[in-house]
């Protein structure tokens, strides 16, 4: 027999005062063709908006994602494409929403990247192990993202 309520009962609200969240991103999972990590700070930040909470949110892009932080130019270069960053819409909507989006600098050290290849408001980080260890020494909770 098939249940024709398609509706999940929430057992467990959440509303949480004040958060403190890092999302470490070192390759991109995809949700159909949005990048799952993106999806779920989009989800968090939607959260965070209808609960009026108190939050910090970072998101360390590294490894194989930093291009994500790139503009068009360096993208271009870096991906050896020329259709432009397909994400900068969605990390300048993540950062209007309060997200701080950072590049390990280890990641921009191997590619030859500097603050000029940068999207507008993309904070550099020593590395993303150092800024991860940082944050949680701060009582931020971890996230990463895995394939």
């Amino acid at each position: 027999m098939t249940n024709t309520n398609k509706a999940l009962q929430i057992d467990i609200p959440i509303k949480l005062e004040q958060l403190k969240i890092a999302f470490s991103i070192a390759s991109l999972a995809f949700e159909g063709d949005l990048p799952a990590c993106i999806f779920h700070l989009q989800l968090i930040s939607n959260d965070i908006r209808d609960w009026n909470s108190g939050a910090e949110v970072v998101a360390v892009f590294h490894t194989n994602a930093g291009h994500v932080t790139l503009n068009d130019v360096s993208y271009n270069d870096e991906r050896m494409i020329a259709t432009g960053n397909p994400y900068k819409g969605l990390i300048a909507d993540l950062m209007g929403r309060g997200v701080r989006v950072e590049l390990c600098g280890a990641t921009a050290a191997v590619h030859g990247w500097g603050n000029a290849d940068l999207l507008p408001g993309i904070k550099g980080n020593t590395d993303a192990m150092a800024r991860m260890s940082q944050l949680a020494q701060q009582g931020f909770v971890q996230m990463a993202e895995w394939d």
